[in-house]
C-alpha cells in the first residue's frame, strides 16, 4: 500500500488535506494496444479500454484512454513517491502540469514523425475470396451475404448506366463508386436504421441498402419535379429524412463537425444509436476534419468516422497529401480508438463497422475507421484520371482487387450462388436502371419558383427580389435558357 498526501486548493482559498490509501499508480497505466496481423483471427471483443466484454469483435483498434491524472488538472498533488530512480539522472520528478501528471527526463528525444512499421490492415478474405486463416470465424450469414453482394452489383450497374447517361448529355454531372462497393454495402449492413448517416458523395450504396429506390436515385440526378430537392442540388447529392440519411453537401468535411453535434444530441437523449460519418482521404486535409475529431474525443460523442482512403483526392495522391501513416494514426493522436481495414473485403468491413458501432454506443465514445481501397473510376465526369495515373494500374485494381469478384468467389464456394443467379441478377438490375432513367426523363421539371421555396414558411423580401431579378433576366436573354423551362 502506498500513502498519498493530497493537498487541494479550492474556491475561497480553503485548504483541504486528506490521506488516501491506494495501490501504487503507475505513471502510464497499462492498456491494450493490439494490432491484428492479416493472419490472425478475430475474437470476441474484450474491451481494450475498460476490460468490459461486449457482443462485438476486437480487431486492430489502436488503444487510447483517459489518464486518471488528467482529472486532477488544476490541482496540486504532492506524492511521497514522486521520485523515480533513473540510472542517468539519479531521480526524476513527476509534476502535475496542465492536462495531467508527466515525468521529467534528461534525455532529449523527439517523437518520431512516423513509425518505421506501418499500422497493419485487418482483413478476412484474400484477393481470391479465400479466408486467410482456417481458424477465421465467418460472421456473415447466407441471407446477409447475398443481400450485400446483390447490393454491390446493383450499385455498380447503376453507376455504369448513370455515367453513360451523363456522357450522352442526359445528365449534367455524375460521380461513381467503382471499386468502393464493399465499403458502401458492408458498412450499411452493419448499421441500424436508427443510426444517422452523414455521407460525402461515394456512399449511395448505404441509401440503396436502406430502401432508397432506383427511381428515387434517377429522379434526383435528373432534377425533376418529384426528385429529392426538386433540382436545387447537383446530381448525386442524395438525402432522405425517412432513411436517416442527411442530404449531401459539396464542400469537403462540413459534415464531420455536424456529425459530432448530432452524436452528442443522441448521447444527451440516451438513444441506442450512433452517427456514422463517411469521408475520403482528401477530406482529412481540411480543418473541419481535425476540429471534428477533437470535438468528438473531448465530448465522448458516439460517432463512427469512416474514411475511404482510395489513394486519390481528385488528382492528388495520398503521398502528396500528408507524411503520416495514412489516416488511422490521426485518430489515435486525438485520443480516438482507430483501426485500418481492407476496404475491398466486404466481410472485414462488416465485422469492423459492426464492432465500432457497438463500441461507440456501449461506451459512448468515437471510433475512427480507415478503409483502404482504390478509386477505380475518374474522380467525376469532370475528370480524366488517365492524365495523372496509369491505365494499367487502374485495370490491376479493377480486376485483381475487385471487391465484387472477391465476395462472389466466397459466396460461390459456400454453395450460396451460381452463374444462373448471377445472370438473372444482372439482367434484372439493368432493366431496373434503364426503366428508372427513362421514367425520370419523362417527368416535368420543377417550377422556377421552387428555387426559392421550402426554406421559409413565408418567403422573405430578399428572396422575392431575387426571383424577380431571375425572371427579368430570362425575359431579356431568352436564348440563354431552355425553351421548355417551366416558369
Amino acid at each position: 500500500m502506498a500513502l498519498w498526501l493530497t493537498s487541494t486548493r479550492r474556491g475561497g482559498g480553503n485548504l483541504m488535506k486528506k490521506i488516501i490509501s491506494s495501490y501504487p499508480l503507475p505513471l502510464f497505466p497499462n492498456y491494450q494496444t493490439t494490432i491484428a496481423s492479416s493472419s490472425s483471427s478475430p475474437t470476441l471483443l474484450s474491451d481494450s479500454i475498460n476490460g468490459k466484454r461486449t457482443s462485438s469483435f476486437q480487431y486492430s483498434f489502436l488503444g487510447t484512454r483517459h489518464y486518471k491524472s488528467m482529472h486532477a488538472a488544476g490541482e496540486q498533488i504532492l506524492s511521497q513517491e514522486d521520485d523515480n530512480d533513473d540510472s542517468t539522472f539519479g531521480k526524476t520528478k513527476n509534476m502535475d502540469l496542465p492536462g495531467g501528471k508527466i515525468a521529467y527526463t534528461i534525455d532529449m528525444k523527439f517523437l518520431p514523425g512516423s513509425s518505421e512499421e506501418r499500422v497493419k490492415c485487418y482483413r478476412v478474405l484474400d484477393e481470391d475470396g479465400y479466408p486467410i486463416s482456417s481458424d477465421m470465424l465467418e460472421y456473415m450469414s447466407k441471407e446477409l451475404a447475398l443481400r450485400v453482394y446483390s447490393g454491390m452489383v446493383t450499385l455498380n450497374t447503376m453507376d455504369k448506366f448513370f455515367y453513360e447517361a451523363q456522357r450522352q448529355g442526359r445528365l449534367s454531372f455524375y460521380l461513381t463508386s467503382f471499386g468502393e462497393e464493399a465499403i458502401n454495402l458492408a458498412s450499411a449492413a452493419a448499421l441500424s436504421f436508427d443510426d444517422i448517416v452523414l455521407a460525402q458523395y461515394r456512399e449511395p450504396g448505404v441509401l440503396l441498402w436502406r430502401g432508397f429506390t432506383m427511381q428515387e436515385f434517377a429522379n434526383q440526378c435528373f432534377g425533376n419535379n418529384i426528385g429529392h430537392g426538386k433540382g436545387r442540388q447537383m446530381p448525386i447529392h442524395y438525402g432522405s429524412k425517412k432513411l436517416n440519411y442527411i442530404t449531401i453537401s459539396s464542400p469537403l468535411a462540413t459534415q464531420l463537425p455536424q456529425a459530432v453535434g448530432m452524436a452528442y444530441s443522441l448521447k444527451m437523449d440516451k438513444k441506442d444509436a450512433c452517427v456514422v460519418a463517411f469521408f475520403g482521404d482528401g477530406t482529412t486535409s481540411e480543418g473541419d476534419f481535425h476540429a471534428a475529431l477533437n470535438f468528438a474525443a473531448v465530448m465522448d460523442a458516439p460517432v463512427v468516422f469512416i474514411c475511404r482512403n482510395n489513394g486519390w483526392a481528385i488528382s492528388t495522391q495520398v503521398t502528396e497529401q500528408f507524411r503520416s501513416d495514412g489516416v488511422v494514426v490521426k485518430g489515435q493522436a486525438y485520443g480516438i480508438p482507430s483501426i485500418r481495414v481492407d476496404g475491398n473485403d466486404a466481410l472485414a468491413v462488416y465485422n469492423v463497422v459492426r464492432s465500432a458501432r457497438e463500441t461507440a454506443i456501449n461506451e459512448q465514445r468515437p471510433i475512427l475507421i480507415e478503409a483502404m481501397t482504390y478509386r477505380v473510376s475518374h474522380h467525376s465526369t469532370s475528370d480524366d484520371s488517365t492524365k495523372y495515373r496509369s491505365k494499367d494500374v487502374i485495370e490491376y485494381w479493377n480486376t485483381v482487387h475487385s471487391p465484387i469478384t472477391r465476395l462472389r468467389n466466397w459466396v460461390e464456394r459456400k454453395g450460396w450462388w451460381s452463374d444462373k443467379e448471377e445472370s438473372e441478377l444482372r439482367i434484372h438490375t439493368m432493366k431496373q436502371v434503364k426503366h428508372a432513367i427513362d421514367e425520370a426523363e419523362k417527368e416535368e421539371m420543377p417550377l422556377l419558383r421552387d428555387m426559392f421555396t421550402d426554406v421559409y414558411d413565408d418567403l422573405p423580401s430578399n428572396l422575392m427580389e431575387q426571383e424577380t431579378l431571375v425572371r427579368e433576366t430570362i425575359q431579356r436573354h431568352p436564348k440563354d435558357f431552355p425553351k421548355d423551362m417551366p416558369l
